[in-house]
């Protein structure tokens, strides 16, 4: 990642990091001035926002860092952790929410000025809203798994505040104070399943998961053109492999030639392949093994992956 677009990202990162200490301050103040266990429930996942918004910084200029000695892949991976530290901090302010809005089930107390702490909420909810789509944007756009972790996270807030809004309103025009805690149990459920997507997409990144099915089935489509181009049995591919890391993808496969071909021209196909995979996967480090095909070697030698080959016979 270069120096320019680290910068970019962390740009980003830092405006969820401003818009989570707003929105804390503005839901804390409709808390105080109502006295709702619903938006003190809301308040308090601005709280997360504000501690994922950090971690996804951190993970960000982490991940930024280039290979090294001690990291051949780089440091993408860096981003699952966040995702996954954002996963169980989302879990746990559920939790807490639950709890609270239980003791006020069993020890309901007046609610007050709901109209002021209504229209505060709703303005924190549209800078939550604005904030989180630019973050799931930004973030699809530049393969940053961290930003759309908390950009989803900063919708979840929006969605989860809109219902907040909708049940201590209707507590406001009813007066019926166990709707405010029934509110803020929904409302922690809700959260408690975000909580548990984050940390399993995270799970899966630090497992070394494939890539998605339509991922492959580019890398795959570029393959049967080469195959295409040459008799059949000429050209196989095989083994082929896939992860990704944080915004990058990783592809290796074996490709099977003639044994009888120059160096020179095995290479020259294998750098157009790794060219071709590349423009259908940006970012994408491509790895190729050569093999020759009439060796009963290079056909015992992968156990996983799709295999390639043109076979007009069948």
């Amino acid at each position: 990642m270069s120096g320019g677009h680290a910068h970019s990202l962390t740009r980003w990162a830092w405006l969820s990091v401003g818009a989570a200490v707003v929105t804390i301050g503005m839901k804390t103040a409709a808390y105080l001035l109502t006295g709702s266990v619903g938006l003190l429930s809301d308040a308090l996942e601005s709280v997360v926002n504000l501690v994922a918004a950090v971690l996804a910084l951190i993970a960000i200029s982490a991940a930024a860092r280039p290979a090294d000695a001690k990291h051949h892949f780089g440091h993408g991976k860096a981003e699952y952790l966040s995702a996954g530290a954002e996963g169980v901090m989302i879990i746990v302010a559920a939790g807490l929410i639950i709890y609270a809005a239980i003791d006020r089930l069993v020890n309901p107390a007046q609610l007050e000025d709901l109209g002021i702490g209504l229209a505060i909420t709703l303005a924190a909810t549209v800078v939550n809203g604005v904030v989180g789509l630019l973050l799931i944007r930004q973030g699809r756009q530049h393969r940053s798994m961290a930003l759309v972790a908390d950009g989803k996270h900063l919708m979840t807030d929006v969605y989860t505040s809109i219902g907040v809004i909708v049940g201590v309103a209707l507590v406001w025009l009813t007066g019926w104070l166990p709707l405010d805690s029934l509110v803020a149990i929904a409302v922690g459920i809700n959260i408690l399943w975000t909580g548990y997507f984050l940390v399993r997409g995270a799970g899966r990144g630090l497992l070394d998961h494939a890539l998605p099915a339509e991922d492959t089935e580019r890398v795959l489509a570029v393959l049967r053109t080469f195959v295409d181009r040459y008799p059949p049995g000429e050209l196989e591919f095989h083994g082929l492999q896939t992860r990704e890391s944080g915004r990058d993808r990783f592809v290796s496969m074996h490709v099977l030639v003639p044994g009888e071909w120059t160096v020179a021209r095995a290479h020259d196909l294998v750098e157009e392949v790794e060219g071709a995979v590349r423009e259908v996967l940006p970012h994408a480090q491509v790895h190729t093994h050569l093999e020759p095909c009439e060796d009963p070697r290079s056909h015992a030698d992968f156990a996983n992956g799709p295999r390639v080959v043109r076979d007009d016979s069948v």
